[in-house]
Formats: structure tokens, C-alpha cells, sequence
């Protein structure tokens, strides 16, 4: 993974930027757009063809990420030029994660066995805001082999309060007696 280590460059770089400007929320929605052009296999394609001059490149970028600061188009022609396009998802990554960590943001993974209503998403994050002193963003998904319950994952902490995980510990417990 060659765009490891580069790709967090650029994102520490961007993100002092974006916070020396104080436009680190137009920096997010502009690397937001970047990241989807960089996750469309014919937008790489032509950016990534020697065929196709730079001109019809910086037109495209320029078409495409037009309402976006201009320092994102920049951005977006330097990697274009340097033929990083395949560092762009993990810049957008890496940025994301300073600039929720910047604003205080965690994020929690929650398997439950059925879909969470929008109801009992809120009701969970403010849940999991009280418990860890700060925003918490909650992303679920369902997983009906944990019968009932929750997992939480948030950080380096897992909260198992599924069935399952509580029959698993019985069951251990059982045989260890």
C-alpha cells in the first residue's frame, strides 16, 4: 500500500490548513465530493491515462468540483498530477478522523438483531454522549445472529450486551465449574 503513509501526509497537511483558514467544514464537504469522484472506476481511469492531457483533466476537476473551496481543485490537481488518485480515500479518511477528533466527534458501531428505529438511534447516542463525555455519531447494522441485545463498539471499548454474548459467558462459566 504505496498511498499508506502519503495519504496521511496530505490529510495532516490539509487539515492545518483548513484550520489555520478556519474552513475545516468546507475542507470536509469538498473532500467529501473529491472522494466520491475518486470512488467512480471511470473518473480514475480517465485522471489516471496518460492518453488524455492534463488540460481535459483540470476541466473535468474543475467541472466537477465546481461550489468547492478552490484549494480543493488544487488539491485535486496536484494528486492528479503526482498520480495519487489511489490516495484519495484514505486522505478523505485520515481527514475525517482529525476532524471529529478536532470537534470532539466519536463514532460507535452498533450490531443489534433487528434495525434500530431513527428513535432508538438518538436515544443511543445520547446514551453513549453521557457515557463517553463527548458527540457520539452512531452507525448500526444488523446482525439477527446475535439474537437480541446490542453490541457497541466505540474506540478501543466493545459493550457486548447481545444474548448471545451473555449465553457465551454462561456456557464458559458453566464448564468451568
Amino acid at each position: 500500500m504505496r498511498s499508506g503513509g502519503s495519504s496521511k501526509r496530505y490529510a495532516q497537511a490539509v487539515f492545518q490548513l483548513g484550520k489555520e483558514q478556519g474552513k475545516l467544514a468546507l475542507w470536509a464537504e469538498g473532500l467529501d465530493v473529491l472522494g466520491r469522484l475518486a470512488a467512480d472506476a471511470g473518473f480514475r481511469l480517465v485522471m489516471e491515462s496518460p492518453r488524455v492531457p492534463f488540460e481535459a483533466k483540470r476541466d473535468i476537476l474543475q467541472q466537477q468540483l465546481s461550489g468547492q473551496l478552490v484549494d480543493v481543485f488544487n488539491l485535486a490537481q496536484l494528486l492528479v498530477t503526482r498520480k495519487r488518485i489511489e490516495a484519495i480515500p484514505r486522505l478523505v479518511l485520515e481527514f475525517h478522523r482529525m476532524y471529529d477528533a478536532d470537534r470532539g466527534v466519536q463514532h460507535a458501531r452498533v450490531i443489534s438483531a433487528v434495525a434500530l428505529t431513527p428513535a432508538a438511534r438518538e436515544a443511543l447516542s445520547v446514551q453513549l454522549a453521557a457515557y463517553t463525555g463527548s458527540q457520539v455519531v452512531v452507525g448500526d447494522e444488523v446482525d439477527p445472529s446475535i439474537i437480541g441485545g446490542l453490541v457497541v463498539r466505540i474506540g478501543d471499548k466493545l459493550i457486548d450486551g447481545s444474548v448471545k454474548g451473555r449465553l457465551e459467558t454462561l456456557h464458559r462459566q458453566l464448564a468451568s465449574a
